[in-house]
């Protein structure tokens, strides 16, 4: 279990360059909570680039992320990541408990939230997004209106963070690779 081996699988179910980008800022942001944790970077990034890889060829939520649990079960992924996956999305009925699974539960939504406040930036530079920003566009319930904010402030409270440490700390992960989601 690898990036690369977790690279191939989400890129060979997912085709959308905008999917795509959506999981490498879900792993980042993985990557930076593993860090504060203490724990496994590679796993928690892991977790996070595969925890969409289905949502593409089965979108409905009887189908996602079940369908690509299943695939991950068939190709060996251990039980603590296909639960993380399985946690990042409550309809799923499994309620995050570890930190691994309460971290993507908290990052998926406000990556999407992030990006669609750089993208409205005149630099479209998520370099230039600040959390005060964020702040003020999660109170304009027509922007991103698919974004759930409530799954953000709950995403916060689970980490024990403030709304502001937690949109901070996922700010701070995504400039880290900004050129990657061509938001530079």
């Amino acid at each position: 279990m690898d990036r690369e081996q977790a690279w191939n699988l989400m890129t060979e179910y997912t085709k959308s360059d905008s999917l795509r980008k959506h999981m490498l800022s879900v792993e980042a942001a993985m990557r930076f909570y593993a860090k504060i944790f203490g724990e496994d970077e590679e796993k928690w990034g892991i977790v996070g680039l595969l925890h969409d890889f289905d949502y593409e060829q089965n979108p409905s939520l009887e189908d996602h992320p079940f369908v690509g649990v299943k695939i991950l079960e068939e190709k060996g992924y251990p039980e603590e990541i296909r639960r993380a996956v399985l946690a990042h999305a409550e309809h799923t009925g499994v309620v995050p408990e570890t930190p691994m699974e309460k971290s993507v539960f908290a990052v998926d939504e406000l990556t999407g939230f992030i990006v669609a406040v750089a993208l409205v930036r005149p630099s479209k530079s998520i370099m230039d997004v600040k959390v005060k920003s964020v702040k003020k566009k999660m109170k304009d319930k027509g922007f991103a209106r698919n974004v759930n904010r409530e799954d953000i402030r709950k995403g916060a409270a689970l980490l024990n963070l403030t709304l502001e440490e937690h949109i901070g700390n996922v700010i701070a992960a995504m400039q880290g690779i900004a050129k990657e989601l061509e938001l530079e």
